[in-house]
């Protein structure tokens, strides 16, 4: 019986000391966390999609926090959350924060099935990473949209979906957050992030094929040619060609379209602009004249 005793009081003694260790440890070597960090994971979405640059969630709330006892929140913008979100982080942290202009996913090709037909056949895993590392894909433009949908498995919200009669991805504007997700997952980087302009419209070139005039077209009837004439055209100088491709930049992008109709392959885009109106003058009366339409004189 004094054995079970003794063992009993010995076990005792022992776990006492071991927790005046732990407790003393703990308080020693303990680890400040800043309250802050908790509040404003809170108020972020939580899609851990890495749009803003940082590992996730956790990580952007560090790095909002530091930049708050830094000065500044210059450069640090959550994607999907937005400007309300960040609103309420900067009101939580005390700061101001810029405002920055919302972009969304925009596919550079138009390599449509109609337009750049295939001349084999893939048999081997069906994702874009995998068909890239294997050559030129299924049809001879070997920059251009390999069709197998990696760019819609990595969207987290659904904003991607393939479409059966082109083959090319087509990107919902109201459900994309800009997260670049889906650019990360593109072999090929045809998909960008674009400023969504004013009332949503846009001017780009679907197409990043590098190669020559020739070449390209021979690839694909859609192709940039590298001609020459949008850039002639545009008086922002907002369009420049580097390796037989024409590319616009929507910094100075003034919409005016004219490079839409200079472009000889139609590979300039122009998105949300209203439909032309029809070309007719109209007199003082209110009422529309239209030329007659002159007949054909044969020689």
């Amino acid at each position: 019986m004094n054995f079970i005793l003794i063992a009993v009081i010995v076990l005792g003694g022992i776990a006492l000391v071991s927790a005046v260790v732990l407790y003393v440890c703990s308080k020693k070597f303990a680890v400040y966390e800043d309250p802050r960090l908790a509040q404003v994971t809170a108020i972020l979405p939580g899609a851990n999609c890495g749009g803003c640059g940082y590992p996730g969630c956790s990580g952007m709330a560090a790095a909002l926090v530091k930049g708050a006892d830094a000065g500044s929140l210059e450069g640090l913008y959550c994607p999907v959350g937005g400007t309300d979100v960040m609103g309420q982080v900067a009101d939580l942290l005390g700061m101001a924060v810029a405002n920055t202009e919302p972009k969304v996913a925009v596919v550079r090709c138009n390599g449509t099935c109609e337009l750049r037909p295939r001349i084999a056949e893939y048999g081997g895993l069906r994702t874009c990473t995998a068909m890239n590392s294997c050559g030129a894909g299924e049809t001879g433009c070997g920059y251009g949209c390999l069709g197998c949908g990696d760019c819609v498995k990595a969207c987290a919200f659904g904003a991607i979906t393939m479409n059966p009669e082109t083959g090319l991805p087509e990107v919902d504007e109201e459900k994309c957050t800009a997260c670049g997700a889906c650019a990360k997952a593109c072999p090929r980087h045809i998909i960008e992030l674009r400023k969504k302009g004013v009332k949503n419209r846009r001017v780009y070139v679907r197409c990043v094929n590098k190669d020559k005039g020739a070449a390209a077209l021979k690839a694909c009837k859609a192709a940039c040619i590298g001609c020459g004439k949008c850039e002639k055209e545009c008086k922002f100088e907002a369009i420049t060609i580097t390796n037989n491709v024409s590319y616009i930049d929507p910094d100075k992008c003034r919409l005016c379209r004219k490079c839409v109709e200079a472009c000889p392959t139609h590979a300039i885009i122009a998105v949300n602009f209203p439909a032309p109106k029809p070309k007719a003058d109209a007199d003082a009366g209110g009422t529309v004249k239209v030329e007659p339409k002159q007949e054909e004189v044969k020689a």
